[in-house]
């Protein structure tokens, strides 16, 4: 989403028209919610502009258009509900927060080969409820 009201929807033109020529091709978006919040709540010209260009491009995949998009939220509740359609973002994979064991093996990861003078155990123990990103 830009300041300026169609930049948006140019760059997501842009975008799929790259996807296209370069198939077969993964387009992921993180933070869906930034552009695909239902219309009307909130109403932004520049936001919705975007998001009904990616619409329009998603409305002309054809199962063989080499071309697989994938996006993240964590805000599922928001999402216009055009966006969740049939042909769009039709599949749910719900990840959950790391267990201890998890993120144990993903301080583990980060560390090799590093110096570090902490238990890391401990760390994985004190981190519940948090993920690598955060």
């Amino acid at each position: 989403v830009h300041i300026f009201v169609g930049a948006g929807a140019k760059r997501v033109k842009e975008l799929f028209n790259k996807a296209k020529a370069t198939a077969p091709s993964i387009i992921f978006i993180d933070e869906i919610d930034a552009v695909g919040k239902s219309r009307g709540v909130g109403s932004n010209d520049e936001r919705e502009a975007t998001l009904n260009e990616l619409l329009t491009q998603m409305d002309g995949f054809e199962n063989n258009s080499g071309i697989l998009v994938i996006a993240a939220t964590n805000k599922l509740e928001v999402l216009d509900e055009a966006l969740l359609r049939s042909g769009r973002f039709d599949s749910r994979v719900f990840i959950n927060l790391p267990n201890y064991s998890d993120r144990l093996k993903i301080l583990k990861l980060y560390l090799k080969d590093k110096k570090f003078d902490f238990d890391i155990e401990k760390l994985a123990s004190n981190t519940a409820g948090f993920n690598s990103a955060a």
